[in-house]
Formats: structure tokens, C-alpha cells, sequence
């Protein structure tokens, strides 16, 4: 009976061993909050295991940067070509959770026409999306009830949910990120 006890605690230390092995201690996947997607349902980053992550935050009211951000996105994805939609995931994530509903989320994908199963639009309560900005490196601060000043990035995962790349800026060359997104897929 103790060899017993003793073979069933290695072999759990073991597991858990084995789980941790497979996420880096800098993965994504460790923001372990849930986000509510573009459809309503609940999700969190560890769903999104074994995809390769491209990421902006953003808000659907914003009327400068954003809408310039979500274009680079979508010619992001066009460059990148069709593949799995097993493998990638485009996210984007609101930084303004208190008005961009899934409703609001789900429009806004539908007038980018971003309506494949690769496309996610995310939203959490404040205090996450605080925390997943900082992993992220993206700074931002509300500057009227209806305007954020924000950085513009978009960052690029690895399967293990580890950074690949980051682009920051606006209208800068896409190449280096399609690039980043292709070796990720090893394309």
C-alpha cells in the first residue's frame, strides 16, 4: 500500500512537472483571467494554447489610432496568407471593456470584415485588462470618458504563448511582422 502511495505521488509530481515544462514561466498563457469574446462566451488565454497569438489593444469608439491599428491587423493577416485556423488566432482586446459590449465587439469585427474563426475580440474587467496590458507592454490611460491615449503595438506569439515579435507604431513596414508570424508557423 505505501509503494503504492509512493508510485501515485511521483507519477502526479511528474504531471505537474510535465505541465509546467510546457509553458514558459514568460507565456501569456500564465494570465489566467477570463475574457469574454466578440459571441459572449467566456475564455481565457490558455484556451489559446498551441496557436500562434497576433495581438493589439484597442476600443471600437476610437476614431484615430485604433482604426489605423485594426487595418494593419487585417493586411497583417492577408500577408500572411490563408492557413489552419487551427494554428493563429488575430486578437484584438478592448481597452475600454465598459462600452464595447460583445455586441459593440461583434460589429466592429463585421464592418473590418474580420468574421473568420481566427479573428477574436476579447474584453475583462478593468483590473485585467490593466494586468494584460503590462505583459504586454502596452501603456495606456483614460483621457476622457470616451478617449484613451494608448501605445500602439502589435505583438506576436509563439505556440507557448512566449513573445515572437513586437511592432510598435503606426504605418510602419509590415514585412517584419509577417515574417515573425510565418516562422512562428514555420511556413
Amino acid at each position: 500500500m505505501k509503494n503504492l502511495m509512493y508510485f501515485l505521488l511521483a507519477l502526479t509530481m511528474m504531471s505537474c512537472n510535465k505541465k509546467n515544462e510546457e509553458i514558459s514561466p514568460d507565456s501569456i498563457y500564465h494570465v489566467n483571467s477570463q475574457w469574454e469574446q466578440q459571441e459572449g462566451k467566456e475564455i481565457t488565454f490558455s484556451d489559446l494554447k498551441g496557436k500562434v497569438l497576433v495581438t493589439a489593444m484597442i476600443f471600437t469608439s476610437c476614431t484615430t489610432a485604433c482604426p489605423r491599428l485594426t487595418s494593419e491587423m487585417k493586411n497583417i493577416s492577408k500577408k500572411v496568407g490563408e492557413v489552419n485556423s487551427d494554428d493563429i488566432r488575430y486578437v484584438l482586446i478592448t481597452i475600454d471593456p465598459d462600452n464595447d459590449t460583445p455586441e459593440v465587439m461583434k460589429k466592429y469585427l463585421t464592418n473590418y470584415k474580420l468574421n473568420g474563426s481566427e479573428w477574436l475580440f476579447l474584453r475583462g474587467n478593468d483590473e485585467d485588462v490593466r494586468t494584460l496590458a503590462n505583459v504586454m507592454a502596452v501603456k495606456y490611460k483614460q483621457i476622457s470618458p470616451v478617449e484613451f491615449s494608448h501605445s500602439n503595438i502589435i505583438s506576436v506569439y509563439s505556440k507557448d504563448g512566449t513573445l515572437a515579435f513586437q511592432k510598435e507604431g503606426l504605418n510602419v513596414e509590415i514585412d517584419e511582422t509577417v515574417d515573425a508570424i510565418k516562422k512562428q508557423l514555420k511556413l
